[in-house]
């Protein structure tokens, strides 16, 4: 049987779709199944186990954020994969874990080390995993102060404060981001704005390890107005997508009744 060239055309794009899905989907399993350091620990029972079920539910695992990605070592080979000639670390000491994990999170390691959790004396000083959990770690959001957590060394009174600062601009970020991606799914180049985004987006993470007030205060306020300017450039790519629609608006008209004088034109000397 002879394909129309139509036919054709989606045949191909139905075997290229297949081909891609089933070459790209074992990827991620092998992933997983490579990495030995899951392979081992989640089989183990009790505490070996453990970390590797907390894990599988956090905000490290959905970005492809492995054991070896923290504690070092060689995900590839069982036989070394605690070697520290391979780079394993191990777990950290208690004092130690902020710099462990100040290793990616740069930002938010400075303002820790300038707030009064980081100064604070004695065994129950809070560092990053008091609030954040060791493996099963949950998305950075605003839920995280909550009096349940802040209670359980001081009063909420200061947190409640830091929190309804910083409330306004997380639902600001969450706005500007689907604006810009809304933007971005129409073809429109959003790259400098997006950039933007992440530096305001993480400089507002950061503010919540401030524990100062005044400072989150008047931070969230230049981290508002930085919104602002980006808000603005989404306007004028709305007013640019205007234009063009009345512009096209314009376009169509024109050749419409180009064609209807034509048409008279044609009837009129017939």
């Amino acid at each position: 049987m002879i394909l129309s060239p139509g036919k054709r055309t989606l045949e191909k794009l139905i075997l290229t779709c297949t081909f891609l899905f089933m070459t790209a989907c074992p990827v991620v399993a092998a992933d997983t199944a490579g990495n030995v350091c899951v392979q081992c620990h989640g089989t183990l029972p009790g505490r070996l186990g453990e970390p590797v079920a907390q894990w599988r539910g956090s905000i490290h695992a959905a970005n492809g954020i492995f054991c070896n990605g923290c504690h070092g070592g060689d995900p590839n080979d069982s036989a070394n994969a605690m070697s520290p000639a391979r780079g394993f670390l191990g777990v950290p000491k208690e004092n130690a874990i902020p710099a462990f994990c100040g290793r990616c999170h740069v930002g938010v390691l400075q303002s820790y080390q300038a707030s009064a959790h980081a100064t604070a004396q004695g065994k129950e000083k809070p560092h990053c995993v008091t609030c954040h959990s060791n493996h099963h770690v949950v998305k950075a959001s605003l839920d995280l102060i909550n009096e349940k957590s802040c209670g359980r060394c001081h009063s909420y009174d200061v947190a409640r404060q830091i929190k309804e600062a910083m409330a306004g601009v997380e639902t600001r970020i969450g706005m500007t981001e689907q604006r810009i991606a809304t933007f971005k799914g129409k073809g429109t180049d959003t790259s400098r704005l997006e950039q933007r985004l992440f530096a305001g987006r993480n400089r507002f993470h950061s503010l919540a390890h401030v524990v100062d007030v005044n400072l989150i205060t008047k931070n969230t306020a230049e981290i508002n107005a930085e919104l602002d300017a980006i808000d603005g450039a989404l306007e004028d790519f709305s007013k640019l997508e205007g234009k063009k629609k009345i512009i096209g608006a314009a376009a169509i008209v024109i050749v419409l009744a180009a064609a209807a004088l034509l048409a008279m034109y044609r009837r009129t000397y017939d």
